[in-house]
């Protein structure tokens, strides 16, 4: 599968998915999640509730925010693909940390819970056919195919990645 075009999704998402290596979505979606994994890993539980400037999320934070928008994205693909004609809603990102008691949690768990949806999503997209990948769908009142998602997960990591590092942890 190659890169989705510039029509298949909303513009904002171009960022992320620009950022995405060519080559197979499964396994960079698989490889991504290693890198993470493996960065987080090295963050001593001490230091995991740190926050680069007073109004920012803590690394805590970030690593929910990014299973956030894994089960979200997940979601919308698997809807999309079984042709639910039904509209999704969007995902106010900044409530949605807040709401999430990410602080109140360890590092290790928020770490080995986003590799458990990785893990389950990847499956979920092997399963998915030609067909399904076409198929369109209206998500936070814009159109997507579903074979955007798995780029807009990989992109939006590997963007995460990227703060934790240049922002967190240098």
């Amino acid at each position: 599968m190659k890169h989705p075009q510039t029509s298949e999704y909303h513009e904002y998402y171009g960022t992320y998915i620009e950022q995405v290596p060519e080559g197979n979505i499964l396994q960079i979606l698989e490889q991504e999640n290693k890198a993470t994994a493996r960065l987080l890993s090295g963050i001593a539980e001490e230091h995991a509730g740190y926050r680069y400037a007073p109004d920012k999320w803590s690394i805590k934070e970030v690593v929910g925010h990014l299973i956030d928008t894994e089960r979200v994205f997940g979601y919308r693909a698997l809807s999309i693909a079984r042709a639910d004609p039904a509209e999704l809603p969007s995902m106010e990102q900044d409530d949605w940390a807040m709401a999430s008691n990410a602080d109140k949690r360890t590092l290790q768990e928020l770490t080995l819970e986003f590799v458990a949806a990785r893990h389950s999503h990847v499956a979920l997209f092997e399963s998915f056919d030609s067909e399904m990948w076409g198929r369109v769908g209206i998500a936070s009142g814009y159109e997507f195919t579903v074979r955007t998602f798995p780029y807009i997960l990989a992109g939006h990591e590997i963007h995460h990645r990227k703060v934790l590092m240049e922002r967190y942890l240098s």
